[in-house]
């Protein structure tokens, strides 16, 4: 799925599941060396993706997602794997930014104006500290980045229909954000964390016009992984880069 950007000048989209190496549970294409996958099957698929989508594997950096909201500057593609952190930002053209997951939200940010662009993993921890108030932040403060210059993509994640949570954190939502983003059926609780980032990324200025939130539930669509759903899975991406 291509990012909703346009903008010759930076490549980004998100991948699904399909037409990669791994074996079951983490069939097909999985990106992640993080799940018990082969090594070498992550390395094909992550290969295959670079050759379709015309970048080099060597520059692609990534993160050892921890569910934060810290953020890291990338002035390099030396480091590859950057530990303990969801969210990458860059002015550095040919540097591949990824994010994964398989339920939460991959968030694509580009500022068309400077050039900047960001990748962030924000699942519920990391959309309850708001990292993309962190991302925006970042943007502005190492960049000078304008909120309406920026251009935002949530792709594929889990959605209100199946992501059921305790009372208890049912409770605390509503205590930190209101009765926004909870939906209660037949006794049970559902967290809406895509309408939560939309407020979050319209509250930190980002235009509605230059909003796309993916409707796809990664837990009802197969074509995704799904931690929710399956357990031990593999992970699909969002990647972005400056031409």
């Amino acid at each position: 799925m291509r990012a909703f950007f346009e903008d010759e000048n930076v490549l980004a989209f998100f991948t699904d599941r399909n037409g990669g190496f791994s074996k079951s549970p983490f069939d097909s294409l999985n990106v992640s060396h993080n799940v018990g996958d082969n090594v070498s099957d992550v390395v094909k698929n992550r290969e295959l993706i670079a050759d379709k989508e015309g970048f080099l594997l060597e520059n692609l950096v990534y993160m050892r997602q921890v569910h934060s909201s810290r953020i890291e500057v990338v002035k390099n593609s030396f480091l590859s794997e950057i530990k303990d952190t969801d969210g990458l930002i860059t002015d550095r053209r040919k540097i591949p930014l990824m994010a994964m997951s398989a339920d939460c939200a991959t968030v694509l940010l580009y500022d068309k104006k400077r050039k900047l662009i960001a990748a962030l993993h924000s699942g519920r921890e990391g959309t309850f500290k708001n990292i993309v108030k962190s991302a925006i932040t970042s943007l502005k403060d190492n960049f000078d980045s304008k909120s309406e210059d920026i251009y935002a993509h949530v792709g594929p994640s889990i959605g209100v229909c199946c992501y059921e949570i305790g009372k208890d954190l049912a409770y605390l939502s509503q205590e930190k954000f209101g009765n926004s983003y909870i939906v209660e059926k037949n006794g049970k609780y559902y967290l809406d964390i895509k309408n939560m980032l939309k407020a979050q990324l319209l509250n930190e200025g980002i235009m509605p016009e230059h909003l796309k939130i993916s409707d796809i539930c990664t837990s009802c669509d197969k074509n995704y992984f799904s931690y929710r759903r399956d357990g031990r899975t593999g992970r699909f991406c969002g990647i972005i880069m400056l031409k």
